[in-house]
């Protein structure tokens, strides 16, 4: 699949609407109970960039990246200012925030991940875009400054050598969600004179992983 490391203009994803979505069926049985299956393991994310919009200027910096992206055909990044950091968003980002493995002696390779949880339960989602230079790598609790690096395009954090058995490997960053243009044509209107009346953008978050 086509995917552009360009990422969508900051200032206007700043005024998206949109977040995670899930898709479960719901059947209700002629008891009053129901059965409930989620059809996808994995969240995915809807945005609207419209409401980002606030000048003529900014409406043709959209055009522009549509135009270019070639509307649905490539994916690109986009900062979702909810949900951006392996952190609280108050907090600044450590490298203890999210553990993503554990040594075995012999894997150099760690995908990013970063856990939601609420309870008993967690949810561990995939982070295929972080932003490089923010990442920052422990073992067992000590930072890393040297000896591994990252693959920004797969999020990878990858060891010159094997850590030791048993030794908890945690990371920390800020990184993109990977979307594309959920239309192929984009139906804006500005009225100059009430600084605009503009129809939804939608974006939609792709699988890369």
């Amino acid at each position: 699949m086509t995917f552009c490391e360009e990422r969508f203009p900051d200032d206007i994803s700043r005024g998206a609407r949109g977040g995670p979505e899930r898709r479960t069926q719901v059947v209700e049985l002629a008891s009053g109970f129901e059965e409930r299956n989620a059809s996808w393991a994995q969240s995915r994310r809807r945005f609207d960039v419209a409401y980002g919009i606030r000048r003529a200027d900014d409406l043709a910096r959209v055009v522009a990246f549509f135009e270019a992206r070639r509307g649905r055909l490539q994916a690109f990044r986009f900062k979702d200012w909810s949900d951006y950091k392996s952190c609280l968003p108050s907090v600044r980002v450590s490298e203890l925030d999210q553990q993503i493995g554990m040594g075995d002696g012999t894997a150099t390779d760690f995908a990013l991940v970063k856990a939601y949880g609420s309870g008993p339960e967690t949810y561990l989602r995939r982070i295929v875009k972080p932003v490089a230079s923010t990442i920052r790598v422990a073992l067992n609790g000590a930072e890393q400054f040297t000896g591994w690096a990252a693959d920004v395009t797969k999020g990878l954090v990858s060891f010159d050598t094997a850590p030791d058995p048993g030794v908890i490997i945690s990371a920390g960053f800020e990184f993109d969600t990977p979307v594309r243009f959920d239309a192929d044509t984009l139906d804006v209107t500005l009225d100059l004179e009430r600084l605009g009346s503009i129809t939804a953008i939608p974006l939609i978050e792709v699988r890369l992983a």
